[in-house]
């Protein structure tokens, strides 16, 4: 069995843990060529490649503020339907749930005077809380993205396998549980 993370892009980030938390696959997958659909459908096709019968996967949500607005629905709805044309099952953790993981607010700084943090700052303060959380470092911010979702997996599974008592326990930091919570128990919108 292994966790696989999956954060969507035209640099998709793509992880896959075992059981252990060794990780077996940390890549960048870019599809062939700059033009789509090309490049669309042969990077959905690299990344359905990578995946095992039997992997937990979490996928990152759609972004919400993204300049490539077409491309990022176009990939995020071609990777979702190929999984499920596949028959994998996967789980979806928002953008801000996966900072959140790690404990990465967007913001730093005391009350009254915080400050937003924004682009490559915003993407340091994630690859530093996810070398203080699990030692994991890489060069991509993709793939440290899909070493969260990985982790995320990996969470999910531990949960969903009736080691629902670890919630309860303390098991997980509560910014952690908070994550999983939202993802297994997701509140209908009215």
């Amino acid at each position: 069995m292994r966790f696989v993370g999956i954060d969507p892009a035209s640099k998709t980030g793509f992880v896959a843990l075992a059981e252990a938390g060794v990780v077996l696959r940390e890549k960048e997958l870019t599809g062939l060529g700059d033009k789509d659909p090309k490049r669309m459908s042969t990077l959905i096709d690299e990344i359905i490649a990578h995946i095992r019968k039997g992997d937990i996967i979490c996928i990152e949500g759609f972004p919400f503020d993204t300049q490539k607005a077409m491309f990022a629905g176009g990939l995020h709805w071609g990777i979702r339907n190929a999984l499920f044309k596949q028959g994998y099952k996967y789980y979806e953790a928002a953008p801000n749930g996966v900072k959140k993981f790690v404990n990465v607010t967007g913001w730093v700084g005391e009350v009254g005077h915080k400050k937003r943090l924004k682009g490559k700052d915003k993407k340091l303060a994630i690859k530093k809380a996810v070398k203080e959380h699990f030692g994991f470092v890489h060069k991509s911010d993709n793939v440290v993205d899909a070493y969260i979702l990985a982790e995320i997996a990996k969470s999910l599974w531990t949960v969903e396998s009736g080691i629902e008592c670890l919630m309860n326990a303390g098991y997980f930091p509560s910014y952690q549980a908070e994550v999983i919570d939202v993802i297994l128990n997701p509140v209908a919108k009215p």
